[in-house]
């Protein structure tokens, strides 16, 4: 089955708009109901979200459709997309839902999905719920619609369980660290993490008004992290995106290290302590040739995944792996966690520093980053610019200009109406070349 509805990262768009609009959230919530209550039983589904203000329509409308078909609702209100996970199982819900766009601006939102196991619904689960969304869904009877309810102390349960993957008896006392929040829904559980563990916490982005998330905050605006770091004289910075399950850290010096640099010292570090199954990490095709590097070196392996937490969880389960992520700052651990969490793979980093006594900044560099160059260039609804003759012959000349010095990945976002051009290679002149060549293509052609 296609789907059209769903991308990388379940349902996403511009709030109001299709698919992000009440009706269509409604739809959603009433197929998903039926999909996860085939059997007839009473079933219970939770819904978290972020701090944007079109979260109360979308969380309204999600609630209407599911108490449609018989589910219970349990709103957890804001709190982290990894904490939707972890309550999904933990409360032993059929579904869990978290209503964000992530990392982007606050006039976009979507819809994610995770199954009993908390960890996030395959394509194949998707599709059959688009089908039901395209064909509609039958309503129970009034006596069988489902109740709503709000879960009071559901931030404390994954703030409490975040503390716990704190290794050891360890405790944060001596350390400034400055967190970002990117005004998201860690805003609260974040800062409260770090200082009841003992760091003195130097807080910002932890302002919501509704329309400010992601607003020059956070790790998709890690500038912001790294000045506070620098003027507050903090030992380290940890900023996050809006939904909490991407993290970027900043030494004391304000160098900013993305999720390769953070994979790179958590695989080492758990290779060493004999915790890294089968000596694999997992990794996007977006990560760093020279995180590939550095493990080869180590004796270990990166095995790459299509872009997408999602699609890196999966591959940790099919080969039995516990540690993956992406450039971005997904950091997913299955000895913790179901997705990317930035709070727990921060407080893993933190926990390098206090073991071994060293600075961020000694922790933060561990392989030298061949040149990356990524340039996006956005489409028009209907079109497809990869599939023109002249795009795949400007690949074709760029791969054959490039050969084995590095590698080129084009690619259509998820969650985006853009085109990803990405290369790398040691020789930026060619590097720059390479990618103005291929972006002036798909450019003529949109």
């Amino acid at each position: 089955m296609t789907r059209k509805l769903f991308g990388t990262d379940g349902v996403r768009g511009t709030a109001n708009s299709h698919p992000m609009t009440a009706d269509m959230a409604l739809r959603l919530g009433a197929a998903a109901g039926h999909y996860f209550r085939r059997d007839g039983r009473r079933h219970s589904v939770v819904i978290g979200k972020d701090t944007r203000l079109s979260g109360y329509m979308l969380e309204n409308a999600l609630t209407a459709g599911l108490t449609s078909t018989g589910m219970n609702v349990l709103l957890l209100g804001p709190v982290p997309t990894p904490g939707v996970g972890f309550l999904t199982r933990s409360m032993r819900a059929d579904l869990g839902i978290m209503i964000s766009a992530s990392h982007n601006p606050a006039a976009d939102n979507g819809i994610k999905f995770f199954g009993p196991d908390g960890f996030k619904l395959d394509d194949g689960v998707e599709a059959e719920i688009e089908a039901l969304v395209a064909g509609g869904t039958d309503a129970v009877p009034p006596g069988e619609i489902g109740r709503a309810k709000r879960i009071d102390d559901a931030l404390g349960r994954y703030i409490e369980y975040a503390k716990t993957t704190f290794p050891g008896r360890g405790r944060l006392n001596g350390l400034r660290i400055v967190i970002d929040c990117a005004n998201g829904a860690a805003y609260k559980a974040a800062p409260l993490v770090l200082w009841e563990l003992g760091a003195e916490t130097v807080p910002i982005g932890v302002s919501p008004d509704g329309l400010n998330i992601n607003a020059g905050v956070g790790s998709t605006h890690p500038e912001a992290a790294a000045r506070a770091v620098v003027e507050s004289g903090a030992d380290v910075g940890i900023t996050l995106d809006g939904d909490a399950d991407r993290v970027m850290i900043i030494d004391e010096t304000g160098h900013i290290a993305d999720g390769d640099q953070i994979m790179a010292l958590l695989a080492t570090r758990w290779a060493e302590a004999g915790r890294l199954n089968g000596g694999v990490l997992v990794a996007s095709v977006m990560s760093n040739l020279g995180l590939e590097r550095h493990l080869t070196q180590r004796g270990l392996r990166l095995e790459r995944a299509p872009v997408g937490d999602r699609y890196v969880v999966e591959r940790m389960r099919e080969g039995g792996w516990n540690l993956g992520g992406e450039q971005s700052g997904h950091i997913v651990m299955t000895d913790y966690t179901t997705t990317g969490d930035g709070l727990i793979a921060a407080l893993q980093f933190l926990a390098a520093m206090v073991e071994t006594g060293a600075k961020a900044s000694e922790l933060v560099r561990q392989f030298q980053t061949v040149p990356q160059l990524l340039r996006n260039v956005r489409y028009g609804e209907g079109q497809e610019p990869l599939t023109a003759p002249s795009v795949q012959a400007a690949i074709r000349a760029a791969e054959a200009r490039l050969g084995s010095a590095g590698r080129i990945l084009i690619r259509k976002s998820g969650t985006e109406p853009l085109i990803r051009v990405m290369a790398e290679c040691e020789d930026e002149a060619l590097l720059d070349e390479i990618v103005d060549g291929i972006v002036g293509a798909v450019r003529a052609v949109v």
